[in-house]
């Protein structure tokens, strides 16, 4: 019998070592429940705009309708290609209650790149941003897809900002577009579908719920699956981990980081919707003025980042020179790549707030190693595995020596929502997920590690973090 994992210790006393057994649920679940029972609360804001529980709810119902209509049905992939706004909920929750497969897509793909992605994963049709839409058009006809589903961003703008959008930006930065015969508008499709019903479909929490893109451990472009009940167990582990720094309901995350990969889509997305807590968006993180701005209109208390983010904030004129408050904010994650200490002891200074770092990558769909909220941090470390996370270092060269502590190998985790599969390549993943004497199946990461004797792990000198990225 193994011992006690050495990290357990260093826990704050309030976190749990195990949430199992994980509920039987999906975030399709968690949606219904929250549209039914506190339809008014909101779940999205926006730029000074609030989507409610209920309107999520009812406005992704109806594009499920609207899937089904077109002839989307269970396990069909349907790509989409958007930054961080209400659409995105709009379309993966209703992708989702349709039976369909969520393809997150980068929004700065190149058109080469677009038509590879759709092609490897067969995706039927594409919700796209007007802005884009033209790109989108361009990759279409070899892959084959079916039908291009656009929107606006300025849809879910508050009334005085769509009509300046109309007027100033929508023209002149190309948001306007005409859509070749047979695409529609998302925002006609939820008008006409509005009172339909919703399709017959029990998703399950092992039904294949995204397609996520990842390099892997060889570099090569790979479509990582993530599961129903991957949500739910990253969003509970997540919880867990930070229930002491923030209250339900009231306290506002927020979401500069893309929707498309892995930190946003299955770590913060299910944190707030398992919480609950509302979800601020922001579609541009490089606009340092608008990120501002949307902490102003907020006050969030917990923040999502990466090291560069944080130094962008930190160097921006207004918060240079005391313009801003960020007291708000109570607890930050940051990931990626290490953040320098000097970073974290400023960004602390301005706002009262703790840092916490941490580490997972695509294909460990958010099995996280993370330093504790209130607890020990040690700088240069990604922390401590989360609940029901295990973590081994190995020889390199012998994958079934696992080092002593202090000793310098592979790392390899094992947790319940490690990815289903790569997607449609077999080879890959039995490379990737591997069985032991003692169960599995263990992530080869292909990252080199340490673990000191309290569990704190730290990424050797030259490796980079596996949860790479890339804002558009």
């Amino acid at each position: 019998m193994r011992p006690m994992h050495p990290w357990l210790r260093a826990y704050d006393s309030d976190v749990r070592p195990s949430i199992a057994p994980y509920p039987d649920k999906t975030l399709v679940d968690y949606l219904d429940a929250l549209a039914a029972r506190h339809a008014s609360k909101p779940a999205v804001l926006f730029k000074g705009a609030t989507m409610t529980y209920g309107q999520l709810g009812a406005e992704s119902t109806a594009f499920a309708a609207a899937l089904t209509d077109m002839g989307v049905r269970r396990g069909d992939r349907v790509a989409i290609l958007l930054p961080n706004c209400p659409q995105f909920f709009v379309a993966e929750f209703g992708i989702w209650k349709a039976g369909g497969i969520v393809v997150a897509l980068n929004p700065i793909y190149s058109e080469r790149e677009l038509e590879l992605a759709l092609a490897g994963t067969g995706a039927e049709a594409v919700v796209t941003l007007s802005l884009f839409y033209n790109r989108v058009k361009g990759a279409q006809p070899r892959p084959g897809v079916k039908r291009v589903i656009a929107t606006s961003i300025k849809e879910y703008l508050p009334p005085l900002l769509k009509v300046l959008f109309t007027l100033v930006k929508e023209k002149k930065e190309g948001h306007r577009v005409r859509l070749a015969a047979g695409d529609l508008w998302l925002s006609a499709l939820l008008t006409r579908h509005r009172s339909s019903p919703r399709p017959q479909i029990r998703v399950s929490p092992e039904d294949r719920a995204v397609i996520l893109s990842s390099g892997g451990t060889t570099g090569t472009p790979k479509g990582v699956v993530g599961l129903h009940r991957h949500y739910i167990a990253a969003g509970l582990q997540l919880y867990e981990w930070t229930k002491s720094a923030k209250k339900q309901w009231v306290d506002v995350i927020m979401l500069p980081l893309p929707l498309f990969h892995v930190y946003a889509n299955l770590g913060v997305q299910p944190l707030a919707f398992v919480g609950p807590n509302p979800l601020a968006l922001v579609p541009n993180p490089r606009d340092i003025g608008d990120l501002l701005k949307t902490i102003r209109q907020v006050k969030p208390a917990f923040f999502n980042g990466i090291p560069t983010l944080y130094a962008a904030i930190l160097n921006h004129p207004d918060v240079r020179a005391g313009k801003v408050d960020l007291s708000s904010i109570k607890l930050c994650f940051s990931g990626a790549a290490a953040l320098m200490a000097e970073t974290k002891r400023q960004f602390e200074e301005q706002t009262g707030a703790t840092i916490v770092e941490g580490y997972s990558l695509t294909e460990g769909m958010m099995a996280c190693c993370v330093n504790p909220v209130q607890g020990k941090k040690k700088i240069g470390s990604i922390g401590l595995p989360l609940p029901d996370v295990e973590v081994r270092i190995v020889d390199a060269d012998d994958p079934q020596r696992e080092l002593p502590a202090n000793g310098v190998g592979e790392m390899l985790m094992r947790a319940p929502q490690l990815m289903a599969e790569y997607w449609n390549n077999a080879s890959e993943t039995e490379q990737a997920l591997r069985p032991s004497p003692d169960g599995g199946p263990w992530l080869h990461t292909g990252d080199l590690a340490y673990m000191d004797e309290e569990g704190y792990i730290r990424m050797r000198d030259g490796t980079l973090l596996s949860a790479t990225v890339t804002l558009p």
